[in-house]
């Protein structure tokens, strides 16, 4: 499990068809990981790429576990995380299933102006999931 101290990080699978599909990005103070796989100790079915030059802290399951035991408060941090996580990804999924792709680009921008320039245009436009053509074209006023 990994604490981003600085930078940005995306979390991807490659499709059936050899195309890199962004399920997440991670930024400063923010934790990125498969959590699956880092509960059950077994190896990832994701990819997780630094964005740019990135600081991060990694943690063992074994090491967290102690200091929860350890420190109780961090039980409840940590749960806390993980409902803001799991709850970003419900609205990711409902963003992708009741907005038109244009939609969804308008609807992240305005929320996350400065992000939108921080990142390739091609990681969002498949964070997003359409082409990086198609990003191209909304971008220019052309859908």
């Amino acid at each position: 499990m990994s604490f981003i101290a600085k930078g940005c990080f995306r979390q991807y699978i490659i499709n059936n068809k050899g195309t890199e599909q962004t399920l997440q990005f991670g930024v400063e103070s923010w934790w990125i990981t498969d959590y699956l796989s880092f509960h059950n100790q077994t190896p990832s079915h994701f990819y997780i790429q630094a964005v740019e030059n990135s600081e991060i802290i990694a943690i063992e399951k074994s090491v967290l576990e102690s200091l929860l035991i350890q420190i109780p408060k961090l039980e409840r941090y940590f749960r806390i995380v993980s409902q803001k996580t799991f709850g970003a990804a419900q609205m990711r999924i409902k963003f992708l299933f009741t907005m038109s792709a244009e939609e969804r680009y308008r609807h992240f921008s305005n929320l996350n102006p400065e992000f939108v320039q921080r990142v390739p245009q091609y990681m969002l436009a498949s964070y997003l999931d359409f082409s990086a053509e198609f990003m191209s074209k909304i971008r220019a006023g052309k859908v």
